[in-house]
């Protein structure tokens, strides 16, 4: 196996670690942003952690978030609703709550899809 069997490519040349579970965390995205920009390590750090503190922030209010050419994070509201203990089948009431769904853009589902080109810019 080559080296690059273990790595995944990402549209603009940035190669990740391929996991069986491919995570890109924050550290590595402050990386790509010293890396990329020229933004010092901090800057680089403050940036992304404000990113996901403003998206967090939104979310938790209750209102949606939408990324331009990326996607939208919405809250969906689910009902209360009888549910059952799979192990026992005992009835079990299964409360209302709030739930983050993400749909993605179609540029994003193009993309993904191969009918966009990756060499396009992603915006």
């Amino acid at each position: 196996m080559t080296s690059q069997d273990h790595d995944d490519v990402l549209a603009d040349g940035i190669i990740l670690p391929s996991l069986e579970t491919p995570t890109l965390t924050k550290a590595e995205l402050a990386d790509l942003l010293f890396e990329r920009l020229g933004l010092n390590k901090r800057e680089s750090k403050d940036m992304v952690e404000s990113f996901f503190e403003l998206i967090h922030g939104s979310l938790v209010q209750g209102k949606d978030v939408k990324l331009s050419g990326y996607g939208n994070f919405q809250i969906r509201r689910k009902a209360p609703r009888p549910g059952r203990n799979p192990r026992t089948g005992e009835a079990i009431p299964i409360n209302a709550r709030q739930v983050v769904t993400f749909h993605a853009s179609h540029k994003l589902k193009g993309l993904v899809q191969g009918d966009i080109p990756a060499s396009e810019d992603f915006e």
